[in-house]
């Protein structure tokens, strides 16, 4: 029974030692596929230097055990209609409203 025991535990430091060493890429890969699956669109991963871990929420382990991956939230990109009346100055401002203050002056 021991020998069975020792031999589990030593297969699974095996797979555990197999498994963090497994390239940073691959692993930002397996993550990604699973956060895009959640419905999640707009968001980075990066591989970082586990010194340089400050605040980040980690969301996996490459590099032996010497990298973090860290998950961050992103802002969508503005569509272009947003992007040329923030340069009106009509920025914030609903465009029906705008429209109609358009007609009043005419």
């Amino acid at each position: 029974m021991f020998t069975r025991h020792a031999a589990l535990a030593a297969l699974l430091a095996l797979v555990s030692a197999s498994a963090m060493a497994t390239p940073c890429e691959e692993v930002i890969g397996k993550i990604d596929a699973k956060i895009k699956a959640n419905g999640v669109k707009n968001f980075t991963l990066d591989a970082i230097p586990l010194a340089e871990v400050k605040d980040q929420k980690i969301v996996g382990t490459c590099g032996a055990g010497t990298m973090k991956i860290v998950y961050a939230r992103t802002t969508p990109a503005k569509p272009a209609d947003s992007v040329s009346a923030s340069a009106a100055g009509t920025a914030g401002k609903p465009v029906v409203a705008l429209q109609a203050q358009d007609k009043a002056l005419q």
